[in-house]
């Protein structure tokens, strides 16, 4: 979503072959306040830990129910946003 709001506001077809969220939030040209922006920091983190294998455990224990509803909900909660821009 974040590359595709890049394409939309910058006259360039090729978003940046990056993944960190808040970057490419600014190059979007997306103002976001602290909290966005944690999330967003956060959201990269799962990326990382659910790919290497040295982080997948100790993530895999902490994605009980109720984490991983309340994150859930955080991510669709800014994703709504997101669709407002």
């Amino acid at each position: 979503m974040t590359k595709a709001i890049f394409v939309d506001r910058n006259d360039n077809h090729m978003p940046p072959k990056i993944h960190n969220l808040v970057r490419l939030a600014e190059l979007s040209k997306i103002e976001l306040n602290e909290d966005q922006k944690f999330l967003l920091d956060k959201i990269n983190d799962f990326n990382i830990q659910t790919r290497y294998p040295d982080y997948k455990l100790e993530f895999y224990k902490r994605c009980n129910e109720i984490y991983t509803k309340d994150q859930l909900a955080k991510i669709k909660e800014f994703f709504t946003w997101f669709n407002f821009l």
